[in-house]
Order: C-alpha cells, then structure tokens, then sequence
C-alpha cells in the first residue's frame, strides 16, 4: 500500500450547498456525531453552488476549526446534479456519499449504508418510504414520474430513490469517465451498474429554509432523465403517425359510405378546420420533442466544461485564483495537490489516475 493510499480517507461525504447558511451548523453537527460513532476516516466536501449567502462564509469557519471540511466554490450556480458531480470527481474515499445538506436525508442513515458497503456492495441507495412535508402534488408526481421512468427506460433505476446513496470507489471512478450535461446522476448510478442494493428510510421535513428543487426544476430534471435513458418520446412520433393514418383511412372510408347513404354529417368546415388544428397541435408537440434531443447533442457537441471552480479550499493551498482567469477542475487528475492554483484549463475528459480496485 502506498502512503497516498494510506493518506486517503475512508469515506467522503459529498453536500451540494446553495443558500443554506439555516442548516450547515446543524448539518455539521449531525454529521459529525454519526462520523464519529462510525469510527472510520472521513472527509466532508461542500459544494458552494453559487450561494447568495453566508453560506460559504459559514462553510470557511468550519473549515478552519475542522481540516476534514473541504470547500469547492463554483463561479457561479451549476446546479444541484453538477455539484454532486464535482463533489463525487473531487472525493477520495474509498466510499462516497452523496447528500442533500437541507437535512431531508438523514445523516443518520449513512451508519446502515456503510454496513452495506462492508458486506460487499458497491452502491447502496435509499429508498424513501415517506417523506413528511411534501404537498400531495408533489408526491403524487413523483409517484408517476418513477414509474413512468421504469417503464420507459431500459435502465432499472430503483423506484422512490434520489440522489443519497453510497457508492464504491470503483464506481466513482468510472463515473467520471460520463460526462454529458445533462446529468441525471440517480440514473448513471444505476446505468454504470455493479453489485447495488437498497435501504430504506424515512424522508424528514427540511430542517430551515425553503424547498430548492420548485415545480420549475423538478420538471426539468424530469425531461433531463427522460431524455437521457429513453428513446419513447422520439418513437412516439412513428405510433402516433401510423394511429392517425389508420384513423384516417377509417375515416375515408365512412366518409364515402355516409355520402352514397345521402347523410351530411360530414359537410361544412367545421370539422376540417377541428382536423387540421388536432393534426397541427400533435406535429408541433412532436417537434418540441425532436428540439429537446437536438438541444442536448447541441450542448454536447460544444464540449464545454461542466463547471468552474473559482476556488477550491482543503485541496490546493487556499487561494484565489489569477486575475481574469477561472480554475477549471474536472477530476483530482486534472489538478496537482502540489501547485497553489492551476491557471490553465483542463481537458473535458478526465483520466483518472487512480486505477480500478
């Protein structure tokens, strides 16, 4: 064993943090205790996504009182599935435990996760039995949004599962060999497969604050993994088409048997003027949905980074980055723990330089 890997901690815990200054002290508490009563090495690496509060101020504080504390601070808000992202490229743990910091995911939890882990799993996910605070809409479409994605994709993705989970270090590691934009992450987890299983838990109600992922968010996610694990919507287009040239065959026919029976059910403009706009409406919604792949290949091909770190603390000596110039790390192999900053932008692609165990 080399010394890097006796250096590298056991697990690390990976929290997207956007305007939570209500929750990290609480937060920090919580996880500590469970960390502590665990007994293993640990790392907790926050994810400052664009924060317009004390959050980073907060986050510094604990860093300094704690070393195990590590803060990525984006340029500006990525979202939520891009922090998980870079939190997960940033972790050197041999597990990584993705988390939301608003407390809903029970730092509790990660105590059955880790036995899991130890029995030899390599992603453990949690299943969300109840969750408590939640508006009957927004659970009766989450309902309906896992089991629409069951149906449609070819991936099992665990029902009533998120974003906290485990994952083994041969799994993160391969992880970051995808890097699309629209991240669905619950769903490359699943995708990249190895040994998974499921723990149940209780969802809490967030411990302060309001909710981060709105209506608005929710259905974006949606649509990112709808279309990033299922080709239905695009092979609608061909149902839909054959359904309605067969109905209009049907009614060609009807048409002509109605007309030689001298009935005028059918005369006037009416119903051509319903036909063309039902026709019009359903190849405008077809056309939204091409525009939503298109739109993805589109961002795919401009091969931009995922995000920017303007600066990362806990990682490299912690200082700003040049003037007029943004830290792009996309993975611990893209940076060199000895430089004080990295100034150049790093390929888009990572090689990870930790090989598969």
């Amino acid at each position: 064993m080399t010394q890097e890997d006796q250096d590298r901690p056991t697990i690390s815990l990976v929290i997207p943090i956007w305007n939570e200054e209500l929750v990290i002290p609480e937060l920090y508490r919580r996880v500590l205790q469970i960390m502590e009563s665990i007994g293993d090495s640990w790392e907790m690496i926050c994810v400052n996504d664009g924060s317009s509060d004390r959050s980073l101020e907060l986050l510094l504080a604990l860093r300094n009182q704690d070393a195990r504390v590590k803060v990525l601070d984006f340029s500006r808000n990525f979202g939520h599935q891009i922090a998980i992202t870079a939190g997960s490229d940033f972790a050197e743990g041999d597990a990584v435990i993705v988390m939301d910091a608003d407390l809903q995911d029970p730092p509790e939890v990660v105590q059955r996760m880790v036995q899991k882990w130890r029995e030899g799993y390599e992603v453990v996910y949690a299943v969300r039995t109840t969750r408590q605070g939640e508006t009957k809409f927004k659970l009766w479409t989450a309902r309906v949004f896992y089991r629409l994605l069951k149906q449609i994709t070819d991936v099992h993705i665990p029902l009533d599962a998120g974003d906290f989970r485990l994952m083994d270090r041969r799994v993160v590691l391969t992880m970051r060999r995808l890097r699309e934009q629209h991240r669905f992450m619950r769903g490359l987890s699943s995708w990249v497969g190895f040994h998974q299983i499921g723990v149940e838990y209780e969802r809490a109600e967030r411990y302060a604050g309001e909710t981060k992922y709105p209506l608005r968010k929710m259905v974006r996610l949606a649509i990112s993994a709808i279309t990033s694990f299922s080709y239905v919507p695009l092979q609608l287009a061909t149902f839909v088409g054959f359904a309605l040239a067969t109905l209009s065959l049907l009614a060609i026919v009807l048409t002509i048997i109605l007309r030689l029976s001298g009935s005028s059910f059918f005369l006037g403009q009416a119903t051509t003027l319903v036909s063309v706009l039902f026709l019009g409406g359903v190849q405008l919604i077809f056309l939204g949905i091409l525009g939503e792949y298109l739109g993805r290949i589109y961002d795919e091909v401009k091969n931009r980074p995922l995000y920017i770190v303007s600066r990362a603390y806990g990682f490299v000596p912690d200082a700003p980055a040049p003037a007029g110039r943004a830290v792009v790390f996309h993975s611990p192999s893209a940076y060199d723990p000895g430089r004080a900053t990295q100034s150049a932008v790093q390929s888009a692609v990572p090689t990870p330089n930790d090989p598969l165990r």
